[in-house]
This record gives C-alpha cells, sequence and structure tokens, in this order.
C-alpha cells in the first residue's frame, strides 16, 4: 500500500483493518507467543469453537481456539482459572479486534480472583449462609415484588415483560442501584435495605445480566452476602447467565439462571392457572352433579320410606288387605254354597228316590193299621178298619174278608 508524503491519507476501514493486520502478522514475536492469563468471559459455541478473553490485573485480550484444537484438551478451562496460551495474535477485520489464535493451552490452576471467590465461599459456608435450612420458601401469589438492579439496563426491561405476560397482579418496585464497579457492593447493599421498607413485600429479586468475573464481582462481595441473609422476606438471585455463581447465589433463598427466569420462579403462569381454574371448574361441575344425583337418589329412597310409613299408606295397604280378605271369603263362600247345592240335589235326588209319597204318584197307596204301614196281608182280619193314603188325600177301609197269603 502506497502513502502520500504531501497529501493526508484517507483510508476506509477495511483498508486500515486489513493493514494492521499485516502489520501484526510480519511481527515475528506475534507469529509464535506465549502468553499467561486468567480465563474470562468464556464461551464455547455450538459449533465447538472457544472464544474467551486472557486478562490480569493491568489489561485484556480476546481469544479463539478452534474446535479442532479444543478436543485436544483435557477439560475446557473454568472462569478464572490462570493458564498459558499458546498461539499467533492476528486482527479480526469485522470488528478491528485484535485476537489471539491459541492452538495449545495449558492449565495452571486457579486464577487470582477465582481463588479469592472460593476462599470467601469457604469463609461464609463455615458461617453457615449457605445452609438449605435457612433458605425460605417462595410465596405462590405474590402481591408485591421489590427488584434490587440498575434502572439503565435491558434486564429490567426483560423482567418487566415477563411478570407482565405470566402475572400482571403483582405492584412491582425497583430500586435502582449500580451493579459492576468498586461503588456497586456498597450500593447493592442500601438498595437491599430501602426495598425491605416497602409495607407488606413478599419477595426480592437481586437481578444482573451476564459478563465476565470482574463484570460480576460486586456479587462476590461478603457486605452483599450478609445483606441478602439478613433480608426480612426472601430473596431471589439472578445474576449472570446460567453457568455464572456469584456468591450471592449461594446466599439467596434461591437461584435463578438468569434475570427472566428470576420473575418467572416469583410468578405463576396465568395461562396454567387458567387451565387449572378450568379443570377445577369442570371437576367442581362433575361433583355437584354427583352430588345432586345422590342427593334426589336418597330423597326419592325417604320420601318412599316416609309414604311406606305414612297411615294413609298403612290405612291404604290394610284397606287392600281387607279387600282381598273379602274377595277370597266371598269366593270360598261362593264355593262352599255351590259345593252344597250340588250336595242339596243329590240328597233331593235321593229323598225323591226313597220318598213314599213318589210311589203314591205312580198309583200305589199306603195302608196303615191304626199307626202301622201294612207291608204283609196278615197284619190285617176281616172287619179291620185301616187308612188308605193315595197320591190326592187318603180314605177309610174295612177288610171284608181275610187276606189268602201269598203262594
Amino acid at each position: 500500500m502506497q502513502f502520500s508524503l504531501f497529501t493526508p491519507t484517507l483510508l476506509r476501514v477495511s483498508d486500515l483493518t486489513a493493514h494492521l493486520r499485516h502489520v501484526v502478522e510480519a511481527d515475528d514475536l506475534m507469529s509464535d507467543v506465549w502468553v499467561q492469563g486468567e480465563i474470562s468471559n468464556a464461551n464455547r459455541y455450538a459449533s465447538g469453537h472457544f472464544y474467551f478473553s486472557l486478562k490480569d490485573e493491568n489489561a485484556s485480550m480476546r481469544c479463539v481456539m478452534w474446535k479442532g484444537q479444543v478436543a485436544r484438551l483435557p477439560r475446557l478451562p473454568r472462569e478464572g482459572e490462570a493458564v498459558n496460551a499458546h498461539g499467533h495474535v492476528s486482527v479480526y477485520d469485522a470488528r478491528g479486534e485484535v485476537q489471539l489464535y491459541v492452538d495449545k493451552m495449558e492449565l495452571l490452576g486457579a486464577g487470582a480472583l477465582w481463588q479469592e471467590f472460593e476462599k470467601l465461599k469457604t469463609k461464609l459456608a463455615n458461617e453457615g449462609l449457605f445452609d438449605d435450612a435457612r433458605k425460605r420458601p417462595l410465596p405462590k401469589f405474590p402481591k408485591r415484588i421489590g427488584i434490587v438492579t440498575s434502572r439503565s439496563g435491558a434486564v429490567i426491561q426483560d423482567m418487566r415483560h415477563i411478570l407482565e405476560r405470566r402475572y400482571p397482579l403483582p405492584q412491582v418496585f425497583l430500586v435502582n442501584t449500580a451493579v459492576q464497579g468498586a461503588d456497586a457492593p456498597s450500593q447493592i447493599c442500601a438498595a437491599l435495605k430501602l426495598v425491605q421498607k416497602i409495607p407488606n413485600l413478599d419477595v426480592v429479586i437481586l437481578a444482573r445480566g451476564g459478563g465476565s468475573i470482574e463484570d460480576l464481582w460486586a456479587f462476590n462481595d461478603e457486605r452483599v452476602a450478609h445483606a441478602i441473609c439478613d433480608s426480612p422476606v426472601p430473596v431471589v438471585c439472578g445474576v449472570g447467565h446460567e453457568t455464572d455463581f456469584t456468591i450471592a447465589d449461594f446466599c439467596a433463598d434461591l437461584r435463578a439462571p438468569t434475570p427472566t427466569a428470576a420473575a418467572q420462579f416469583c410468578t405463576p403462569d396465568q395461562n396454567e392457572l387458567r387451565a387449572n381454574l378450568l379443570l377445577f371448574e369442570q371437576r367442581l361441575q362433575r361433583a355437584m352433579r354427583e352430588q345432586v344425583v345422590d342427593a334426589r337418589r336418597r330423597l326419592i329412597h325417604d320420601v318412599n320410606a316416609l309414604h311406606r310409613a305414612s297411615p294413609h299408606a298403612q290405612i291404604a295397604n290394610r284397606k287392600q288387605r281387607l279387600d282381598d280378605l273379602i274377595r277370597v271369603a266371598t269366593l270360598h263362600l261362593q264355593q262352599r254354597v255351590t259345593r252344597q247345592r250340588v250336595e242339596l240335589a243329590s240328597a233331593t235326588r235321593q229323598l225323591n228316590t226313597l220318598n213314599p209319597f213318589a210311589t203314591l204318584e205312580r198309583g200305589y197307596a199306603i195302608v196303615r193299621k191304626e199307626k202301622n204301614i201294612i207291608t204283609d196281608a196278615a197284619q190285617v182280619s176281616a172287619n179291620d178298619v185301616v187308612n188308605v193314603r193315595v197320591r190326592e188325600g187318603e180314605f177309610i177301609a174295612r177288610v171284608e174278608q181275610s187276606p189268602v197269603s201269598n203262594l
């Protein structure tokens, strides 16, 4: 590239970054270098590439390690861990950033910040600040929610959107505080004390977006840890991304992986509540219908029992029973009368057959001497007076001569 000595050179951004890359890559030191520092802002993409920063107390540099080199590592370094990284330095044109392209890495153990974090974590754990026994459950249906975060960040807007979408009923109170920098720990402590003065507060959300270990260091402060534990209401900590852990997370009553997740944990889902209400309504209606059916069945049973026990029912039953008895007695009487009539007719026929007067009807006569019926001629003598009974009356006769015996 040619530059004029007498006229100013006007470069496009891409020309400048290309020149910087050429200068950096032409330097022998930059083409084969070992750099020592602590891992920060580590992020492995779905592609397998590993993006991070190397830092010390005075400076930080962006780094990238491609998937093939990452596969040769025994493990990925943790946030704050000290490493020796080998590679070459170049310029990433798209952002104009100087980057270290790492091809080898030696793990040296925890860095200074990480060691400080572990030391404080051990101290507070021994003091009982992380004990599960002191963790309090969150209210199921909060009416007042306090949020301690920066009003200028996108975090509060995201949380408000989640709260309005999920459960818009609670009152939300924002207490502004710095969430990064040297003054942040004292401001966070003051904000936690201030939010606790809100009457009838149900829960507090302590929130901040993601960042490096340095960005989140305010939440690794011992003063903040004690302020969280001293809160009279439950505290939900939603600081950083899912892989970020701070001392505040261990002290809080509940740790959320992100600020928006903290808003979700503190509120029920209105859609789920509506679905549950509909289900409960259906169950209640079904239970009421079953109770009505059962009550109707029992009422019918009781009414029938009352009818059966009623004097009117008993009288009606006795009347019917009496009618049945009369009917049976009448039937028996009729049958008896019929039978006796048959017997009478038979006896009458027999009597008619044996009736002496019936013989008179055929022209015969009954002869009596005094009171005795003459059945043998030897019973009378000549000149005996006898009474002769014929069909139509009777008369007196005298015997003219002595009867002659039959031969």
